[in-house]
């Protein structure tokens, strides 16, 4: 779906404001705290039913206000579409596309995809390996929607054989009770590891070409890294089954997929512990912008692409070449910037432009 049109109420610093995006590249620009990482945390609240920069939502509604709403307007190649979300601390959102109710926003087929990339979230490339495994099984079930249903089934039998590990650990249960949640844990995890590897051996190429193109130098490559070697339940079962003691002494389940991580390198080092910065950075583009091409080839739409503040560390050849691939390829992707001279071509005629200030979309800007 391309995204036509958002309107904030009270979300953030924005009280009342419309602003539309244009089909290609849309730059949105403004001094510091004028609002131009609110509107993309709009979008993104808009797309998903959830905040892209803080687990505290009570933090998106403005100052003085009871309640947010988000209202996105699309096209797809089926019509017109509407998302709207109504936002009051202590009360359930209320979510509906086109008029009707839905529980949640991921799970509508309609809505746009959307990719982030915010200053923090370099967290991705540096930080623990929750953060990637978490950012791997939502690339996967964009790819494949009914895949998601693998990563949720394997979450409830670790979860139940984490219970059993207590029952066992306090003489309530036997070791013998734990032998069909192994089953069922293997079972699941073959399948969630299947589908890991392959959404990365498809990133494969794709990050290392975009990764070149952007200025990281020595081969860089992505790759999956899965804490079993098992290939078939039986192997899964049978390591768990070697590793009891281990979990009986801890507490939990400590060997698994929900254990994997996914790793960047360049020179054969990795960059989580070797890379600058600046490299980190590159890496995590890269990575978003690799996943956006993947996903582009299975579903009808690449996803909404939102870029904040990214050009402030890069120098002209890296922001040059990043809005050559942001425009070389289908899809939308919307920019902050303090000026319009750090994006180049912000001012193309095929580039939409929007200027923010004190929450207020100012005249002038098309």
């Amino acid at each position: 779906m391309q995204v036509l049109s958002l309107s904030l109420r009270d979300f953030r610093s924005y009280h009342d404001v419309r602003v539309e995006l244009g089909e290609g590249l849309t730059v949105v620009t403004g001094p510091n705290g004028a609002g131009k990482t609110n509107l993309l945390e709009g979008l993104y609240f808009a797309c998903t039913g959830r905040s892209c920069r803080t687990s505290n939502e009570r933090e998106v509604v403005s100052f003085g206000a009871g309640a947010a709403r988000t209202v996105l307007a699309g096209e797809g190649d089926d019509g017109l579409h509407e998302l709207s979300i109504g936002f009051e601390p202590g009360r359930p959102k209320l979510m509906r596309v086109d008029g009707a109710t839905v529980e949640r926003m991921l799970d509508v087929v309609s809505r746009p995809l959307v990719s982030v990339f915010l200053p923090d979230r370099l967290e991705l490339i540096k930080g623990a390996p929750a953060l990637r495994r978490a950012h791997l099984d939502q690339f996967v079930s964009a790819l494949w929607p009914a895949r998601a249903e693998t990563r949720r089934q394997y979450s409830q039998a670790l979860a139940q054989r984490n219970a059993l590990i207590a029952r066992i650990r306090s003489g309530r249960r036997s070791r013998a009770s734990l032998e069909s949640w192994d089953a069922q844990l293997a079972h699941h995890g073959i399948a969630l590891m299947a589908d890991r590897r392959r959404a990365v051996d498809l990133l494969a190429e794709p990050f290392q070409r975009v990764a070149t193109t952007l200025g990281l130098e020595h081969e860089p490559h992505v790759s999956y890294r899965p804490r079993s070697r098992a290939t078939y339940p039986a192997q899964l079962a049978t390591e768990l089954t070697e590793r009891l003691d281990g979990d009986l002494e801890r507490g939990f389940t400590g060997h698994g997929p929900h254990r994997d991580d996914l790793a960047t390198d360049h020179g054969g080092h990795d960059l989580r512990a070797y890379g600058s910065q600046g490299q980190q950075r590159l890496a995590l583009l890269a990575l978003l912008l690799a996943e956006r091409e993947v996903i582009a080839e299975h579903r009808p739409a690449p996803p909404l692409m939102l870029l904040d503040d990214v050009m402030s560390e890069l120098d002209r050849d890296r922001r040059q070449s990043l809005v050559n691939l942001l425009r070389s390829n289908a899809g939308q992707s919307v920019i902050t910037a303090t000026d319009l001279e750090h994006v180049p071509g912000s001012t193309d005629d095929d580039v939409t432009q929007l200027a923010v200030a004190g929450g207020r979309l100012l005249v002038g800007a098309r």
